[in-house]
């Protein structure tokens, strides 16, 4: 038998041997060629109704026993009171505290013991509460979301200890440079417009809050002709609609306020805003103007520019202050698309002693991206989209989330699947012209964060435009006092 065995091994290995030396050597000269493009064919959407009118985009996903659903409200921080910033975020931050018979404990107890997830969250447009449950556990859960939607509670102990948390976020900002950054751009992108103040609220607004402000906020927002129900699982319609009328049916409709949004400038020239972060061992740079609206025509060509410009690894920034120079771990930009025009930013955090450097570089590669884009540039960045955007529909709650942005937007049922065609079919003259459309070097306003004493004479000698010194406090105001501290 052993000697059988043995005779076998050997017969084995004068086979693999014989097929190597058959085997043409592969080619490492160039990188293998890629194959077509994958296609993506999401599940039919199906647009049903409740009884009071509530809409139901609904997607059946059949190979895992999982359903997420999204009820998404048209309201969000854009919809927030004057002197009241943040009251959106935090009424969303507190439908699960308390509601129905449930206080939080017994809320976060009964979902984890479904092995459900419930979320909530808000947006300048929309808010949104999620539920991601185990089919078998749908109704127990689903009782528990609509609870949380419809009759939350606002127990004064529970927004007391978010209360404290959020002060004590925005006291820890003063010490982060990327917040101080962001906060500061968006300030002076967009002044007093929604898209220009901290969503999140600010030390007098949430001292100032009490319950009686996030039940009115949520009477006035949360009604049933106000919103839309996003279900993606493994379960039909005729079995759902049922459950989702019993849960959101009864759910009364009204007339919520209507808001007007303001205004904003385009930034008319560059302008540099230095904020003193003394020890700063790096600098935050952030260089911003408006962009596009989610809804332009230029949507395609936009995506595909950036995508060269700074919004992959192997993009012009990224490959230009990383790779080329090692003045950063990481360097990109990108297009916020929202109902109204979003901000363009590029950004990155570079060592403290080539702040200067980087910024050059910055500005060479915006500069740059306005003239000549290679052939090669642009398929590298069709491929990359295109490759990796079946990616995003492989599970019920990536699915779900992809129908938000097709309800916020009206956007046709063949989008999802038309996506990947229709960035192959953008050319090089539309990425040019939306380069240009776009992106202006020589009007934006550039925030600098980090070491004043160490940076200032190096970014002023680049004659870039005026330069503006501030302070943390200036950008943040003082951090808020806590209790029991001097």
């Amino acid at each position: 038998m052993f000697e059988l065995v043995h005779y076998r091994k050997i017969l084995l290995f004068v086979l693999i041997g014989a097929l190597c030396a058959f085997a043409q050597n592969p080619d490492r000269s160039k990188p293998p060629e890629l194959g077509p493009p994958p296609t993506l064919k999401v599940p039919p959407i199906q647009h049903l109704k409740l009884s009071n009118g509530l809409p139901v985009v609904f997607v059946e996903k059949s190979q895992v026993p999982l359903v997420d659903i999204i009820l998404q409200i048209n309201a969000g921080s854009g919809m927030d009171p004057a002197n009241k910033t943040g009251l959106a975020s935090v009424t969303l931050a507190m439908l699960d505290e308390g509601a129905g018979t449930r206080n939080a404990l017994q809320i976060a107890d009964e979902i984890d013991y479904l092995g459900a997830a419930l979320a909530t969250g808000s947006g300048y447009h929309t808010s949104s509460v999620t539920l991601h449950v185990p089919l078998a556990r749908l109704d127990a859960a689903l009782a528990v979301m609509a609870d949380v939607a419809l009759r939350p509670t606002f127990p004064a102990e529970e927004w007391e200890r978010q209360r404290k948390q959020r002060l004590t976020s925005l006291a820890q900002a003063h010490d982060n440079p990327q917040t101080i950054a962001a906060v500061l751009s968006n300030r002076l992108l967009y002044g007093g417009h929604p898209y220009g103040l901290q969503s999140g609220g600010v030390e007098a607004s949430l001292r100032s809050f009490t319950a009686q402000d996030f039940k009115d906020f949520h009477a006035r927002y949360f009604l049933g002709n106000h919103a839309s129900l996003i279900v993606v699982g493994d379960i039909a319609a005729n079995a759902i609609m049922p459950k989702l009328e019993s849960a959101f049916g009864k759910w009364n409709a009204g007339k919520a306020p209507s808001i007007t949004w303001p205004e904003v400038k385009q930034v008319a020239e560059r302008q540099i805003y230095l904020v003193d972060k003394p020890g700063a061992a790096q600098s935050v740079i952030r260089i911003g103007r408006i962009g596009a609206k989610r809804a332009t025509e230029d949507y395609y060509a936009i995506d595909v520019m950036n995508t060269i410009l700074g919004g992959s690894f192997t993009s012009r920034l990224n490959y230009n202050l990383r790779e080329q120079h090692g003045y950063s771990y990481g360097a990109g930009s990108g297009f916020a698309f929202r109902p109204l025009p979003g901000p363009f930013v590029a950004n990155a955090s570079v060592q403290t002693e080539v702040t200067d450097k980087a910024l050059t570089e910055f500005m060479k590669e915006l500069q740059g991206i306005l003239g000549e884009i290679s052939d090669e540039e642009l398929q590298r960045a069709k491929n990359y989209q295109a490759l990796g955007y079946p990616g995003s529909f492989q599970t019920t709650g990536q699915i779900a989330g992809a129908l938000t942005e097709l309800v916020t937007y009206g956007l046709p049922d063949t989008y999802f699947n038309d996506y990947i065609k229709n960035i192959l079919a953008v050319t090089k003259e539309q990425v040019q012209a939306a380069a240009k459309k776009y992106i202006d070097p020589n009007a934006v306003a550039i925030v600098i964060v980090g070491d004043r004493a160490k940076i200032e004479a190096g970014v002023r000698a680049l004659n870039l435009g005026p330069v503006k010194t501030m302070t943390i406090a200036e950008v943040l105001g003082k951090p808020p006092k806590m209790e029991g501290t001097d």
